[in-house]
């Protein structure tokens, strides 16, 4: 599943040619993704003006000219597409033009004209259209902690959401009501680091390795995000290439190879917390 830094790729992928588009021609081709399309979904697109491209969490958010906000996630493997390229493209090695595409418009900017696709193989994705007033308080929205790369993340929001918890710091870091955006392999990442073990309870954690952990969890979603993102199998950026922060990946993927650390000594490994794979360094991350 593409996270915070591959959402954020595709936001700004898109960004230059649907700022400011108006929509015309919107094609529905089945009647739902992973939940059904919006009632009248193509009545409310046409006509109607792309006032900006928001991102919260790992949803993106159009808000348009009508009063309503356009909300896409991207699932497991959807992707916009643009006449001959691909922002955000998922399962790379499929056909990109009609493959599994499921809704299209044209974007019309400035005299120019843009085909765009929404292509979903496995169809986790899903679309709605709320009320711009109202996308707050939705129920996708309503429980979300705050973006990591935002003003409300910190220390001391750590601290106050992990009080007294026993759970650990992964899975709760995991936990989108604490923070929001947050996946898998940039937990991982910034855990390593911290020189935070995965393991230890949330509510153990010092204020001081909170400072530290803030700061790598906005270093390492930056990062990522100026690497294009991270392919393993799905991604690709606008010009559908691959993201290149997979090949500076510290310990995620990287079972039995020795810690990037100079004189650690030590091998990642790998155990399952959540249902999810948690890569990390014994030594260098010690309860």
């Amino acid at each position: 599943m593409p996270e915070l830094p591959e959402v954020e790729t595709v936001r700004r992928g898109l960004e230059p040619v649907l700022e400011g588009a108006r929509l015309t021609l919107p094609r529905q081709n089945r009647p739902d993704l992973r939940f059904p399309f919006p009632e009248r979904f193509v009545e409310r697109l046409d006509g109607a003006t792309v006032l900006r491209l928001d991102r919260r969490a790992k949803y993106l958010l159009f808000p348009l000219s009508t009063g309503e906000t356009w909300v896409t996630h991207l699932g497991m493997t959807g992707r916009f597409t643009l006449e001959g390229a691909a922002p955000g493209a998922f399962e790379t090695d499929a056909p990109v033009v009609g493959k599994h595409e499921h809704m299209s418009l044209t974007a019309e900017r400035a005299g120019v004209l843009t085909r765009l696709g929404y292509a979903d193989a496995r169809r986790f994705g899903f679309m709605g259209l709320i009320p711009t007033e109202a996308v707050e308080g939705h129920a996708w929205f309503a429980d979300l902690g705050p973006e990591p790369l935002g003003n409300g993340f910190s220390a001391a929001h750590l601290a106050e959401v992990f009080d007294g918890k026993a759970q650990n710091i992964k899975v709760s870091l995991l936990d989108q009501r604490n923070v929001a955006g947050l996946g898998n392999i940039y937990v991982c990442e910034a855990l390593y680091r911290a020189r935070i073990s995965p393991l230890t309870p949330a509510g153990k954690v010092s204020r001081p390795r909170l400072e530290r952990l803030a700061t790598e969890v906005r270093q390492v979603l930056a990062d990522a995000i100026t690497a294009g993102g991270s392919t393993l199998k799905d991604f690709a950026n606008v010009e559908g290439g691959q993201g290149y922060f997979q090949h500076r990946f510290d310990v995620y993927g990287r079972e039995g190879e020795p810690c990037r650390t100079e004189g650690c000594g030590g091998a990642v490994a790998r155990l399952v917390q959540g249902g999810r794979s948690t890569f990390f360094c014994p030594v260098c991350q010690k309860r």
